[in-house]
């Protein structure tokens, strides 16, 4: 019991923290980060539902969260349709999109749907490429500006700093976490869990395998789109290589197996390293930090070489982070920390 209150008010102490964050952090660009560090919970989260307690690893995600970021951006461009309405055209498209894969994809077990996952996501990309006159093709979709979100004619809020983008994503987080806790502590998460355990064990149960699949999917697609979405309104601009890339899909799946598949923090911690290791690599902070502490000569070959090729080579140092993560810690970093945690429990005892 007491454990329960402490673990509900360190919860809510985090929540007042990140609600009144903005007022005191003046920099856009530590603002930045955060909508980013959200973003990638929310993206990692919505994953999870599918791969972590499913157990149905797609590595096409990146085709949901490409159609809420194209729908939304079409809408707007286009038909000058504003985004939060946007929103739930894509949240409706994608439930299509994803009834009309899962039914297919479904079919298949193991690699063989991973495969189908890509095939997916990759015929999306090259539509997005191809079909010019709805899309604007490779040239992409620019937004020039975000209409104030309107009541009437009361104005809520404009979209002119980065602080209603900061409370978007927030809300996005709490959004993904409460539905996967709800996932996570009802009768569609035990049989998510128990069909990621052994599918035929599963059906002879008398659990219908395909329909609770299509569900996590459904549910899964939804959050995804909701987060590409976002980012499109947020960085105003979408293109088939940013939104449908497989290096999308990916890095989705990328936060859920180094913070923890099937946990509900695992997609938060896998995100808390992946975001900045992706922000230094991208801004050359391991080369500068390499410089500074006298390891690499800026000058030398090797402090050149990094220099110049060190902030492409994120999807080569997200290989060896995974990597290194199934050899020492399988279960991700939630299983590390449960592992320690119940080690200095028998060292106490």
């Amino acid at each position: 019991m007491t454990k329960t209150i402490l673990k509900s008010a360190a919860g809510l102490l985090v929540l007042a923290s990140l609600l009144v964050l903005p007022r005191y952090m003046q920099s856009p660009y530590a603002l930045h980060m955060m909508i980013l560090l959200f973003l990638s919970v929310s993206q990692g989260q919505s994953w999870n539902i599918l791969g972590g307690y499913a157990g149905q690893h797609s590595v096409g995600h990146a085709a949901y969260f490409g159609v809420g970021a194209y729908t939304t951006m079409m809408l707007m461009h286009t038909w000058q349709i504003v985004p939060w309405i946007g929103v739930w055209a894509g949240v409706g498209l994608v439930v299509v999109v994803a009834l009309a894969i899962g039914s297919i994809c479904f079919r298949l077990r193991g690699p063989y749907f991973v495969l189908a996952s890509i095939a997916v996501a990759e015929i999306l990309r090259l539509s997005a490429i191809n079909l010019t006159t709805l899309t604007n093709g490779a040239e992409g979709i620019l937004a020039t500006e975000i209409p104030a979100f309107k009541i009437g004619e009361r104005v809520v809020t404009d979209f002119l700093t980065k602080v209603p983008f900061y409370y978007i994503g927030l809300f996005l987080v709490l959004l993904t976490i409460a539905i996967t806790w709800l996932v996570q502590h009802s009768k569609l998460g035990y049989y998510f869990q128990a069909i990621r355990e052994d599918q035929d064990a599963a059906h002879s149960l008398g659990i219908h395998i395909a329909l609770y699949k299509n569900i996590g999917l459904v549910i899964s697609a939804i959050l995804t789109s909701l987060a590409g979405s976002f980012y499109g309104i947020y960085v105003g601009f979408v293109d088939p290589p940013t939104v449908l890339g497989l290096d999308v899909s990916v890095q989705i799946m990328l936060i859920c197996i180094i913070g923890g598949m099937g946990t509900l923090w695992g997609p938060v911690l896998g995100s808390l390293v992946l975001v900045p290791l992706s922000e230094a690599l991208r801004s050359n902070l391991i080369t500068e930090g390499l410089v500074k502490i006298g390891l690499v000569s800026a000058d030398s070959r090797i402090g050149i070489f990094l220099k110049e090729n060190l902030s492409h080579a994120h999807v080569l140092l997200y290989g060896i982070l995974v990597v290194l993560v199934i050899l020492f810690m399988p279960d991700g970093l939630m299983g590390f920390v449960k592992k320690l945690a119940m080690r200095r429990k028998r060292e106490a005892v």
